[in-house]
């Protein structure tokens, strides 16, 4: 039996939490998420309230099934359509032009709205049990690292949720990749767990990856600063890496280094503790969360990563570790 099923009544005593206004925490297969009635605004609030995030900044809609697109957006796409019928439910989220029964508290008053379809069995079972959009964010404080455990949600939550369903570790661990399809063109606002490549060749046309060609549109996650450890971060190619955080030992600062390249020779050296990432993007992007969290709870005081590939699959490794080792991150 799977140790991280949820026995019925439990998720049906989530249904009835969303219901009466209250938020749920649930794993999805990218993070875990603060979950809400999205057609509540006053239970929308209470995200806001428990993450504390900005009331401008959007929050994805999670909806059961495809056939509920046309419930939450309106004047849809037929690219939209393609898409989600190839990758929902998966780590997808379209931005679209929002329908009347989407409240400014879950858009930041944009005219716009994130929906997708996540594929977690538990989050499936939770929203056909609820039979609604589930607005929902990360499950940790806003800007800070996302959590992949159940463990996490608990650690920075703690009880502020009303209810936490545990799933177990998330199988992707990143964000869902977040696709603008309001404007005539595709555009790329943050990139996650599915690639752009499946995605042009889905649609037959490049994805753009930048907003210059069309109006500014605000989507979760895509703030300068955001997903950050509490330990302070740096970036640095694998032959500078070693030179830094040699450096920051002689000062007396306990270092942990991401490698990905060969360094054993270096492997808790004095003030340097080494975590050996994969080699492999997909693996890489489960395991970063996860050790950022565990990083943290050791207490460092600084934190080098070694610069990942340029290649496309690991554009969103790169996103989140600019994003995290931005300067006055909160």
């Amino acid at each position: 039996m799977n140790p991280y099923t949820i026995p019925n009544d439990q998720i049906q005593a989530a249904a009835v939490l969303l219901r009466s206004g209250e938020t749920v925490a649930f794993p999805t297969e990218t993070v875990y998420g603060l979950g809400a009635d999205a057609s509540n605004p006053l239970a929308v609030q209470k995200i806001f309230e428990i993450k504390g995030r900005p009331l401008y900044h959007p929050l994805i809609v999670h909806i059961a099934t495809t056939a509920q697109l046309s419930t939450w957006a309106q004047n849809i796409p037929d690219d939209a359509w393609r898409l989600a019928t190839a990758f929902w439910p998966g780590p997808l989220t379209l931005i679209l032009q929002r329908s009347s029964k989407v409240p400014n508290e879950v858009t930041g008053g944009q005219d716009t709205v994130g929906l997708r379809v996540p594929d977690h069995p538990i989050a499936t079972a939770l929203l056909h049990a609820f039979d609604g959009g589930i607005a929902a964010p990360s499950a940790n404080r806003f800007g800070q690292v996302s959590p992949t455990t159940a463990q996490h949600v608990h650690d920075k939550l703690g009880s502020k949720v009303g209810m936490l369903l545990d799933g177990g570790p998330c199988r992707i661990g990143v964000e869902s990749t977040i696709v603008s399809l309001t404007h005539s063109q595709s555009v790329l606002l943050r990139p996650g767990g599915l690639s752009i490549e499946a995605i042009e060749n889905t649609i037959n046309k490049k994805v753009l990856l930048t907003q210059a060609a069309t109006p500014k549109v605000r989507a979760s996650g895509t703030l300068d600063s955001h997903y950050a450890p509490t330990t302070p971060i740096e970036i640095h190619p694998a032959d500078e890496l070693w030179h830094r955080a040699h450096q920051l030992a002689k000062l007396g600062y306990k270092v942990a280094v991401l490698k990905i390249s060969d360094g054993s020779k270096y492997i808790n050296s004095s003030g340097i503790k080494c975590f050996q990432m994969p080699l492999l993007a997909d693996e890489y992007g489960h395991d970063l969360y996860a050790t950022l969290h565990r990083i943290d709870h050791i207490n460092f005081d600084r934190l080098l990563a070694e610069t990942p590939p340029a290649t496309q699959e690991w554009i969103a490794i790169n996103d989140r570790l600019r994003r995290a080792a931005h300067s006055g991150h909160s």
